[in-house]
Order: C-alpha cells, then structure tokens, then sequence
C-alpha cells in the first residue's frame, strides 16, 4: 500500500472529478490520502471531504502564502479544531520566500503558532520551505531548544541537504514528491539516497508538480506510485520496499490515523 500524505482535494482542479481521481488512486495502491489545508476558515470545507470519503484524512492550518491573512489564528483554535477525529496534522504552514505573497514576519508568526499546536496535539506539523532554508533551519531549532520536540515533516522537498540534515537531527521526516523524478533534480535524488529509509515519504502536492511522463499535467494522488519508482531506483530497492517503508513511515508519524488490518506493524 501506498500513502499520498499531502494533495489539495479541495483544488478545483482535484474537486470537479475528485470521486474518479479517488478511485485512480485506490487501483494504484493508494489507500491513504490527506488532504491539506491552506487557510483555517476553509476547515468545513476539508472536514466535509474526509467525512465524505473513508480512505481521506485532513489538516488544519495555514499555508505561509497566507499567513498574514490568519494571523488571528491561535494555538487554541488550531488544537480545539484538530480534535476532529478525521484531523491527522497542523499544517501546512512555514516559510516561503519565492513568492513573496506575505511577510517574512508573518510568516514566522505562523510558523510558530503551528509549532506550538503540534507539540500541544503531538500531531505532525506540515512544513512548507522554499528559498528559506536558513531561516526555517533556525526557527526548528529555536522552538524545539525553547518548548521541546515536536512531530514534523519537511513536505515536498526541495531544499538544500544542510536543511534535509538539520531537520532530520530534530528527529523529523523529509517528503519527495515528483519533482523528483524531473530530469534536473539530481541534487535532490542525492539527498533523497542520503536520507533514512525510516525518515522518508512520498506525496503528490496535486494538482500540482506531476511526476514525468506526466509533468505539465494535472498531479493527482495516483500519481505517488510514479514517486515511489523514482525513488526505489534511486535507493536501489524495489517498489514493494518503498512502498513498505513510507507507508510504515507515514503511520509512525500520522499516528492517529487508524492502520489498516491488511498493513501490519514492523518489527
């Protein structure tokens, strides 16, 4: 079984044929998939796709692009809303200094409410870093040296190996998705072989960044199996063994997510 632990079903793109894009997933293997949040007043909106499906989960959070728009958001309500029973994570929230879409003080602003929530709830806090590897490197430690450790993952990683290793030394988890499988990503296939087989996940982020041969195209949570093949070839293991270890892996860290009877526990 795979997991596509973080895609936007709520999307348009994913939303008109979200019950054909399900059924893709589940006859590629895919028998998970969480739904991720980017603003909390969209909470009903994720809240009704999971209820809705019984294989989806969701989040709840605000993604960095945002960040100024929810800086009212509190700890308070982030764990009062993620005492959902379908609520798996915080998230996504972090820091994002490409598009320039919010401050890098709201930013930071967020990214610690969410921390603070996550290490309350000991749900897993999604991380979203892009060209701010520096800054989000010292806010994980700051915070985890200040209140302690927290359950996180660095999703769809695309940054430099001294963020993959700083974070990693945190005891959190680094998640590949199809860029991956791009022609220029050798840096990041390197750094995905460095990583610990027990420290690693797979995602989509659709409808975004679609794997080859279908980059350019909308992602969809099928799609995580063209991940998992990068990244088996790039390890030198077989799909089954990816497939085994990220899925063991997404449950160690999304452990309110109830396993399955057919997945058994590692020894």
């Amino acid at each position: 079984m795979l997991v596509d632990h973080h895609c936007h079903l709520d999307y348009p793109d994913l939303a008109d044929a979200r019950a054909d894009i399900l059924a893709r997933a589940t006859a590629a293997g895919v028998g998970i998939v969480v739904t991720i949040s980017t603003l909390v007043r969209h909470f009903d909106t994720y809240r009704a796709i999971a209820e809705q499906n019984p294989n989806v989960y969701f989040s709840v959070g605000t993604h960095p692009h945002k960040a100024h728009e929810e800086l009212d958001v509190t700890v308070a309500d982030l764990v009062r809303l993620s005492a959902h029973p379908k609520c798996v994570a915080i998230g996504e929230a972090g820091l994002d200094y490409y598009y320039k879409t919010s401050t890098p003080e709201a930013q930071a602003a967020g990214l610690r409410t969410h921390i603070a929530a996550a290490r309350e709830t000991g749900l897993p806090l999604v991380i979203h870093a892009r060209d701010a590897d520096d800054d989000m490197a010292a806010i994980l430690e700051q915070e985890t040296a200040k209140g302690g450790p927290f359950p996180a993952v660095l999703h769809c990683f695309t940054s430099g190996a001294d963020l993959a290793r700083r974070a990693l030394a945190l005891g959190h988890y680094v998640s590949f998705s199809g860029v991956i499988t791009f022609k220029k990503s050798d840096a990041l296939r390197a750094i995905a072989t460095d990583v610990p087989l027990d420290r690693i996940l797979v995602e989509t982020d659709a409808p975004f960044l679609a794997p080859e041969p279908f980059r350019g195209k909308r992602n969809e949570p099928a799609y995580v199996a063209r991940t998992a093949e990068a990244l088996a070839k790039v390890r030198a293991l077989t799909l089954p063994e990816v497939a085994a270890a990220t899925t063991e892996n997404f449950f160690r860290l999304y452990s309110k997510v109830p396993r399955p009877a057919a997945v058994g526990v590692s020894a």
